[in-house]
């Protein structure tokens, strides 16, 4: 399988290695590293001899390697960012002058010009924009700016009053709130996270546009993938991929309670790539790669207009979860194309012993969620699926 590790040395397919050489030896300085580093990775080299030879810190292979691992090539690309790219000397900057703004002794804009090596008129530039906001909002710490900001976007989004493909401008959302644009920023930046925004390098940031059509149709194809994977995952589910999965649940759970629909999305796409992973055919992780950003900008996963209980959407996973360490291919099928198509609700586990699967470690049954005597949905949680709201049943 492309992209998989045996004994913690990490196999790249043939096709995946020389798009990696092409990175390493033509792309931006980024690119190329994390490149360098995967490659070392799949050669066997030790982390801390890679993060030696390649000039960075053990911790920075870590989790290029795990972000590989989880998400292929695509994992190593740069997020897009909404607005003009800033400069790290740009970046510098503004923390400089945030921090003497907050001082007793501000200094004036031709000392900060001299000490950060600009122009005058781009400190007092910069200045400007971090002190247009009002009195009363400038008491407040710039996470909660950002929180407020963010709690009216995605209002207006989901009540209609900013339209599918309108541009955001970080300079007009500010003037029209009341805040600097760095607040603005952020919670654009969340909200694309999310999938409600998409942003352009370059271009800027607009309202997300969902096809009803596009998502039925990659809601069908997912429904096919998850019923195949499911299928073969639970005849060959290993203990550790069910303490993954748990912990992918857990994720979730967090999310929920942070109310953080970006992280949910996140853990709830790496669920399912990791039972599409687990099922046995190398090739599917593949065809699960190539449409998974459809999934997540379509909203087929984790749709962030839900207005139902996330708790609860977490919650079913566990069934999922007990439904794969039962080691049952037809019962495992039959729930996850449930859940695929948004009937979870309407489809609840069949009430039935759960078993631990063969070759499992004896301590599957202690940590795997509906085992040690439970069955799978015991926890009489609610069941939601992961995609669309559904209707009562």
């Amino acid at each position: 399988m492309a992209g998989r590790t045996e004994d913690k040395r990490l196999v790249l397919g043939e096709e995946e290695r020389a798009t990696l050489r092409e990175w390493a030896e033509g792309s931006s300085e980024g690119l190329s590293l994390r490149s360098r580093i995967v490659l070392a990775c799949a050669d066997g080299l030790p982390r801390k001899e890679i993060a030696d030879r390649l000039d960075v810190s053990p911790a920075t292979v870590a989790k290029w390697r795990a972000r590989f691992v989880e998400r292929g090539l695509d994992g190593l690309a740069d997020a897009p960012r909404p607005g003009r790219p800033r400069s790290a000397e740009r970046q510098e900057a503004e923390r400089v002058i945030a921090a003497a703004a907050g001082g007793s002794a501000v200094p004036s804009t031709r000392t900060m010009a001299r000490q950060l090596g600009l122009s005058q008129s781009t400190v007092a530039r910069i200045w400007q924009e971090q002190q247009v906001a009002p009195p009363a909002a400038r008491l407040l710490p710039r996470e909660l700016l950002s929180d407020r900001v963010y709690a009216l976007l995605r209002g207006w989004i989901v009540s209609g009053e900013l339209v599918a493909g309108q541009r955001l401008v970080e300079a007009e959302i500010a003037r029209r709130v009341g805040t600097s644009q760095a607040p603005a920023r952020e919670a654009i930046k969340r909200l694309a996270h999310e999938g409600l925004v998409i942003s352009y390098p370059n271009r800027g940031s607009y309202v997300a546009e969902i096809s009803d059509e596009q998502a039925r149709e990659v809601r069908d194809i997912r429904v096919l993938l998850e019923e195949y994977a499911a299928r073969g995952a639970a005849v060959r589910i290993q203990a550790d991929t069910l303490r993954e999965l748990s912990a992918d649940v857990m994720a979730m759970r967090q999310a929920a309670r942070d109310g953080d629909i970006g992280a949910f999305r996140d853990a709830d796409l790496a669920f399912h790539r990791r039972v599409c992973a687990a099922c046995g055919n190398s090739f599917l992780l593949r065809l699960w790669r190539t449409i998974e950003s459809n999934l997540w900008s379509l909203h087929v996963v984790g749709n962030p207009l839900y207005d139902g209980d996330w708790t609860a959407m977490a919650g079913h996973h566990d069934d999922l979860v007990a439904t794969l360490a039962s080691g049952d291919p037809d019962e495992a099928a039959r729930l996850f194309a449930a859940h695929a198509r948004g009937e979870a609700s309407r489809t609840r586990p069949r009430t039935r012993p759960a078993t631990v699967p063969a070759g499992s470690s004896p301590e599957a049954r202690a940590t795997a969620p509906g085992l040690a005597g439970s069955s799978p949905g015991a926890s009489g949680v609610p069941a939601f699926s992961d995609t669309a709201p559904e209707t009562a049943p």
